[in-house]
């Protein structure tokens, strides 16, 4: 059987695992034994709520460090060179959708490896479902720059874009810089712009809502070190 690298969804703040990932994909992964993660720490706690068959000491849990980009990304994927299945799991939504893992997976395609992405939620997907607002077209920007006058240009761009191509706009921000992008957000949008605000998304405190943003600047919530998704619409 040829080796195959899984792509491992991670839970989104959800505590039991059953309630965001179906049977085949835990049983895929429960049957793995090499692993390259962001955090080896929450890796494993994640690995053993999944029930999976190998001793922590048997597995091979190997950082993919974002910090350094010399990291021989290679040396992680030795197992695949033999002949032995990988999965990649991130810390937060899915691999290689804003994060480092698509490092890992773009050596798979050169490597001839086969890629498969487990069925399990994402973050972006899920906050573009629930926001009401355009699903035909949408563009997520990642993180947007912290330089002030940087992102006042590339708030007012994605309006722009919003408007006049009837596009979707999302993007992220660091948790703990979530309020004063909100600030922005109000400052630089027109008043009738639409805000989606998503807000610690599969978890009990999840918060998906869509209003203008004339309406937000009456009703600010604190989003301070919560996982949030915003979106712009027309």
């Amino acid at each position: 059987m040829l080796p195959t690298l899984y792509l491992i969804p991670s839970s989104l703040g959800a505590e039991n695992v059953n309630d965001f990932l179906p049977e085949g994909t835990l049983n895929i992964i429960r049957n793995l034994k090499h692993f390259i993660v962001e955090d080896s720490k929450t890796a494993r706690a994640f690995l053993k709520t999944c029930n999976i068959v190998y001793a922590q000491s048997d597995l091979s849990v190997e950082v993919l460090d974002k910090h350094d980009p010399n990291q021989n990304i290679t040396q992680l994927m030795l197992p695949l060179k033999e002949g032995i299945s990988m999965g990649v799991l991130s810390e937060a939504g899915c691999p290689g959708v804003a994060d480092p893992g698509a490092l890992v997976v773009a050596e798979a395609h050169r490597m001839g490896v086969k890629v498969v992405p487990l069925v399990g939620p994402s973050s972006l997907l899920l906050a573009l479902m629930a926001s009401g607002l355009e699903g035909q077209r949408f563009c997520f920007h990642g993180y947007i720059t912290i330089d002030k006058t940087e992102r006042m240009k590339k708030i007012q761009r994605m309006e722009e874009a919003a408007k006049s191509r009837k596009e979707t706009q999302l993007f992220i921000e660091t948790p703990y810089r979530n309020n004063q992008v909100l600030s922005d957000l109000l400052q630089y949008l027109g008043g009738e712009t639409k805000l989606c605000l998503a807000v610690s998304i599969n978890t009990p405190e999840e918060m998906i809502r869509t209003l203008k943003v004339k309406e937000w600047k009456n009703n600010k919530p604190e989003l301070h070190k919560l996982p949030c998704v915003l979106l712009i619409g027309g």
